[in-house]
């Protein structure tokens, strides 16, 4: 530690820290735009000069390292004049628009030119004039003249981002940001570049002009599209969600958030929201009481149990929903009798059900994934499927760690990739295998060769090992022996197993119970296996299922379908009662990270129209149907319920036994390869107009390595027609020579594809 002087007060930091870095922790402030404590050093602006004992001029506090005895004053007349003429500097050219700017209220130029601006201008000149950029559906930067070129927003693209798709152009007076060779910024992270941005010059496209932020009431929440748990500030007015904005946390998502997660508020208020219940009589839909509805709904389902049995009930869940709602929807199942109720919706391989010790959860926190030094990503889509825990890795590699994916797609990760093995679906078992044979090799003292020998070599050589297995593997045909082999993998390399999960409550539904019985059917056997009557809750079939084909069949032939949604979707063509629920925002509930972090929230305003929280609604069906223990009043009832007697940290246990790893035969025809797309994961990312509008939302094409597209006698650009069990559609073919022969990559969870069948197996291309 090095012992300085800041202002008269002594204070011990870092060797290696800077005077601005010190004097922070010290809780003294030092006026800045361009420095960032998440970025690289820039110094660019100025602000920060201050005087140090000595040094002949004023110092920029972000730049200069901290040395023994240091003396600084951050307030002296001549630090405080350094200040100000730079601040009369930035205003010079700043356009006077601060009553229209998004930025008013919470803008850092604003804030500063209160303190170390002047009252008047010394400067009569025109004032230069940048032009305003088109630079996607979602970061506006219509009003370029007020930027002050601290380059944040260049260094957050290729220090965060991983990609530079904003850059500073030309010098002087005529420098300016701009957008490079897309002219659009398509980073699933762009976001982000609002917050850094110190003054007005890119703000929040769908909230330009719609509020200032001191008219905002704030609410803290919790993000409810992927596993990690980041915190948002939800901004509301006049009962309406009108921005959302990051709650910092350095073990979670530090200070960033990912678009989905704050431009998904888009998709709460769209035409197709389902505000009052619905029953259907004689093949119409009728507006009906809340009483009426409810009763109309219990009714069917004792029925059913009564004439055919509980076991012809069903009920199916997204790992979307809250913790509370998971745990009563299945009480309410196993309450009437029946064990079938399942969240597990995109999954396929249910064979390690009764093998699997806990709940599969990130196997460490997420603060300790910084740590690792060496990583094998097993079938993940990573920077779409987990965009800040991609980012957090990528932040590592750029220290020295080495990144090993094995997939059946390469996807550009903006990062260094250490070794990468890319397989057809079918031989992603074998290639494990063959991993864990050259790491049993490699701590014998022998060596491998070929790419599973490169790969157990990166391992064994690193000293915190982290063995990730991703969406695609969960949801693969062999997910357990990919889990088993991943075990495995993880305990010959002394490191650690675990699952990047799909959802807000990939975790909170196995802590809910939310899965079958002994006795019960998982999510797949009940649309195998058609029920009578089914309850739905988030659900929208045709999109959320792993096989929609399947599942909008099974579900049609049935008797009684209940559905609770926050949406009317394609539902009316299926359902007999629609039961409006409100989604994560208009309700209070818990959320369980991949991590393990129980995280509850409230509601941050009221339920739209006569849509009531699906707690609630699940609680009066209970009452209704007479099953014992539904008489919470409050959703922390339910959750201190769901969560009594249950350690949630022994809980989570990713081990598994018992598994017989076989090699599966070689596939007759081309393999499908699915990725469910990032705005496209949940019913709320899906209905915001701008994240529909971005790239990552574009049709779905159907890609091939371009010797199969020459197979098929077909071009890049064409329409082919994909066939996939009893149904088809229509895309345009792409080449990637990326992807390994023998297979397709067709996008599922998407109205385009939905027609086709299960997310893995065969298909079949041919001209349309």
């Amino acid at each position: 530690m090095i012992n300085i002087e800041i202002d008269g007060k002594q204070i011990q930091t870092e060797n290696g820290s800077t005077v601005i870095e010190a004097a922070h922790s010290a809780g003294i402030t030092i006026p800045h735009f361009c420095y960032h404590k998440k970025l690289s050093i820039a110094a660019n602006c100025r602000m920060c000069l201050v005087q140090v004992e000595k040094a002949p001029k004023p110092l920029p506090a972000c730049a200069t390292p901290v040395a023994e005895g240091m003396k600084v004053f951050t307030h002296s007349e001549q630090a405080v004049k350094a200040q100000k003429g730079v601040m009369e500097f930035l205003l010079i050219n700043h356009p006077l628009d601060c009553p229209i700017c998004d930025q008013g209220g919470e803008c850092t130029l604003q804030d500063m030119s209160i303190g170390y601006g002047g009252g008047h201008s010394r400067y009569h000149e025109e004032k230069r004039m940048v032009l305003s950029k088109d630079i996607g559906p979602l970061v506006s930067a219509e009003e370029m003249s007020r930027c002050i070129n601290c380059t944040r927003c260049v260094r957050f693209g290729q220090e965060i981002g991983g990609q530079m798709e904003l850059g500073q152009a030309f010098r002087g007076e005529h420098a300016e940001i701009m957008s490079f060779v897309t002219g659009a910024v398509n980073s699933e992270l762009s976001g982000n570049m609002i917050d850094l941005c110190p003054v007005g010059a890119l703000t929040s496209k769908p909230f330009r002009y719609k509020a200032r932020s001191w008219e905002l009431s704030r609410r803290r929440s919790v993000s409810a599209h992927d596993s990690l748990g980041s915190g948002l500030a939800v901004q509301t007015k006049n009962n309406l969600v009108m921005r959302v904005l990051p709650i910092e946390n350095d073990d979670i998502n530090e200070c960033w958030l990912s678009d989905r997660d704050r431009f998904a508020y888009e998709g709460l208020n769209t035409s197709d929201r389902l505000t009052k219940p619905m029953i259907k009589q004689d093949g119409k839909w009728l507006e009906v009481e809340w009483q009426v509805a409810l009763e109309y709904a219990a009714n069917g389902l004792r029925q059913i149990s009564e004439e055919a049995g509980a076991e012809q009930v069903g009920a199916l869940a997204t790992a979307n929903s809250t913790l509370e709602e998971l745990y009563l929807l299945q009480k309410l199942v196993r309450g009437i009798g029946s064990q079938n109720v399942d969240f597990r919706l995109r999954q396929s391989d249910f064979s390690n059900d009764g093998k699997q010790q806990g709940a599969p959860w990130l196997g460490m926190s997420v603060a300790d994934v910084s740590r690792a030094d060496r990583f094998l990503i097993v079938g993940s889509f990573l920077r779409k499927d987990h965009p800040l825990l991609a980012a957090r890795i990528r932040l590592v590699v750029k220290k020295g760690a080495q990144v090993n994916i094995i997939h059946s797609a390469d996807d550009d990760l903006l990062m260094k990739v250490a070794n990468r093995t890319i397989v057809a679906p079918d031989s992603m078992v074998e290639m494990l295998t063959q991993v864990s044979k050259a790491l049993t090799a490699e701590k014998q003292g022998q060596s491998a060769s070929g790419e599973a020998g490169a790969i157990a070599k990166s391992l064994a050589s690193g000293q915190r090992v982290a063995v990730f297995l991703g969406n695609f593997a969960q949801q693969h045909p062999q997910a357990a022996q990919l889990q088993a082999l991943a075990q495995q993998i993880a305990a010959l390399s002394n490191g650690k197993f675990g699952f990047l999960g799909e959802a807000a409550n990939s975790v909170g539904g196995y802590l809910a119970q939310a899965t079958p019985g002994a006795k019960g059917l998982n999510a797949a056997s009940m649309l195998a296996s058609p029920r009578k009557a089914y309850i739905l809750l988030n659900v929208e079939p045709e999109l959320d299922c792993a096989d929609p084909q399947q599942a909008i069949g099974a579900i049609k032939s049935a008797d009684t379908v209940i559905v609770l949604s926050a949406y009317k979707h394609r539902a009316t063509e299926y359902a007999d009662v629609l039961l409006p629920i409100a989604p994560f925002t208009e309700t209070s509930g818990t959320f369980v990270s991949s991590e393990g972090r129980v995280q509850s929230f409230k509601g941050a305003v009221k339920p739209l129209g006569e849509a009531r929280p699906a707690w609630k609604v699940l609680r009066v069906l209970g009452n209704l149907l007479k099953v014992e223990g539904f008489d919470q009043d409050t959703s922390e009832a339910v959750r201190d319920e769901a969560l009594k007697d249950i350690d949630v940290a022994a809980k989570l246990n990713n081990a598994i036994g018992g598994v017989e790893v076989k090699v599966a035969p070689a596939a007759n025809g081309l393999q499908r390869v699915s990725d469910v797309p990032i705005y496209a994961t949940d019913a709320v990312v899906r209905r915001s107009a701008p994240l529909q509008a971005t790239a990552d939302a574009a049709m779905p094409q159907a890609w091939l390595h371009s010797d199969e597209l020459k197979k098929l006698g077909v071009q890049a650009g064409t329409t082919v027609k994909i066939s996939q069990g009893l149904g088809s559609a229509n895309l345009v073919a792409a080449a990637d020579d990326k992807l390994p022969r023998g297979v397709v990559r067709v996008a599922a969870g998407h109205a385009a594809t939905a027609a086709l069948g299960a997310m893995f197996g065969t298909i079949t291309v041919e001209r349309a």
